[in-house]
């Protein structure tokens, strides 16, 4: 081929190129994320000191809640397949980049061919001698050693994206990981709270039923004096029924909260080590909000998204590279003779090639553009996305920071409440000892400082509670290095 030839073929296969690139879609407007958060919280000051940096070991005063926590997380299941989620995205990242490096195998062969005499090669073979006195070899054996190389030529950053993509992939599963880990700890810590107020539940209602009965023995003793009715004492026995089937279903919900402790902690059902004494007592802390900027690094949640978009920005840029042609290079070298003594005769055994070639998609492009548009929409959904976990976080500290509030107000009440029906008790007995009070007032009385009892108990469980999933809300229970 001369070279005018040569040159027309060149700026033919060009325009050919141009042509095929002109036809690339352009990129749609893709949403921007809005990282735009309020200056503060309600009523909160701007101070950026964040409880979301004090580690859970030093949060949670109480060693064996703490002893609990250490345990799941060594044996939790889902969280050690969420470690091996980890290791599989360490491992993509080794393969995405080996793609844009090149391939090197080596190869060896042995082959035995035996053609017939009156074909082309046949009659060719018959005839040849390799060297004087030494025939063509019939049947023919061949054998060969040697290195093959194949690479392509990253020119448009699509295989390095993906090696980066799965970088960022990678990110976002240790994100996941630690997001895992608030979780854990906040549903650790809640059903340990949990399991103490209903400690503290069935105390109050055995306490409850001591009452009770005495009130049932006041009540026969007054039946038979003629001083009180048959009604009198069906209806304190039904109310004595009535809370000693409660104790079975407290006792019952113990039993389930305990399991479910154990089950987190990654073991078969026993008895879950507690104090539950000084339950009402507990201490609750103050915890700082930081200001709401502080989410933007402090939960797991919203790095795992920031992460999962910005490698969908990257998938975009692979799936627009997809139009573009690939350029490849294969190379081989090695040694190829039909007897094994010739291997190692060069320059005669000796084989070598070198091939370049651009390939470039023509028919099956509207697969490519599927695909393509489909990046794109998985990049406006990472937005979204990103946009919803921060607002979400937002939402979930200013719901706490409202609910800790109302419920100390709540817990203040309710403790007068407790200590006004304390004293009623003992003044109903005495006034209906005395007959001027009808024992529908003692019964009243009675089941209304039950209830109280029980209500300051959840309420307290409600306050500790609140302050874990503040805790967690803020970001805090996941980095033990903070």
């Amino acid at each position: 081929m001369n070279k005018s030839k040569f040159k027309s073929w060149y700026l033919l296969s060009l325009l050919i190129i141009l042509f095929l690139n002109s036809c690339v879609p352009t990129q749609k407007a893709i949403r921007e994320e809005n990282k735009e958060v309020p200056q503060q919280y309600k009523n909160q000051s701007s101070d950026t000191v964040s409880s979301a940096s004090v580690q859970w070991k030093d949060f949670f005063k109480d060693p064996k809640l703490v002893a609990l926590i250490d345990t799941a997380l060594a044996n939790n299941q889902e969280l050690n397949i969420m470690l091996q989620q980890i290791t599989r995205a360490n491992n993509e990242i080794t393969v995405k980049k080996g793609e844009y490096l090149p391939f090197v195998n080596i190869y060896a062969g042995a082959e035995v061919e035996k053609v017939g005499e009156y074909t082309r090669n046949g009659a060719v073979e018959h005839n040849l001698n390799v060297r004087e006195d030494e025939e063509f070899p019939e049947p023919l054996t061949d054998f060969s050693v040697g290195l093959s190389a194949s690479w392509e030529l990253d020119v448009w950053k699509k295989l390095r994206n993906g090696k980066k993509a799965a970088v960022l992939e990678y990110l976002s599963t240790i994100e996941g990981k630690n997001f895992m880990v608030t979780n854990l700890v906040s549903e650790i810590a809640s059903s340990y709270y949990e399991l103490q107020a209903l400690d503290n539940q069935l105390e109050i209602i055995e306490q409850n039923l001591d009452i009770q009965q005495n009130a049932l023995k006041m009540i026969r003793l007054q039946k038979e004096a003629a001083r009180a009715t048959q009604l009198a004492v069906r209806r304190f026995e039904a109310e004595v029924y009535k809370n000693q089937s409660n104790k079975f279903k407290v006792q019952q919900s113990i039993v389930e909260t305990e399991n479910k402790i154990n089950f987190l902690v990654g073991r078969f059902p026993q008895t879950i080590e507690r104090d539950s004494d000084e339950f009402i007592g507990t201490p609750i802390d103050t915890i700082y909000t930081g200001i709401p900027s502080q989410l933007l690094a402090n939960r797991p949640d919203i790095r795992q998204a920031e992460y999962e978009l910005e490698a969908s920005k990257l998938n975009v840029s692979i799936a627009r590279a997809n139009f573009y042609p690939s350029v490849g290079i294969k190379a081989g070298v090695g040694l190829q003779a039909f007897k094994t003594k010739y291997l190692t005769s060069t320059p005669e055994s000796l084989l070598y090639s070198l091939v370049g070639d651009v390939v470039s998609p023509l028919i099956n492009r509207n697969a490519i553009k599927a695909e393509y548009k489909n990046a794109n929409s998985r990049q406006l959904q990472a937005v979204f996305e990103y946009e919803k976990a921060i607002l979400n976080g937002y939402i979930e500290v200013a719901n706490e920071l409202s609910n800790i509030s109302n419920l100390k107000e709540s817990y203040r009440l309710k403790e007068e409440q407790v200590n006004a029906l304390n004293e009623s008790i003992e003044l109903s007995i005495k006034l209906f000892k005395s007959a001027r009070a009808e024992y529908t007032e003692v019964l009243f009385t009675q089941r209304e400082a039950l209830d109280s009892k029980i209500e300051i108990i959840e309420t307290k469980r409600d306050q500790l509670l609140a302050n874990v999933k503040l805790y967690q809300a803020l970001g805090g229970g996941w980095n033990t290095s903070m």
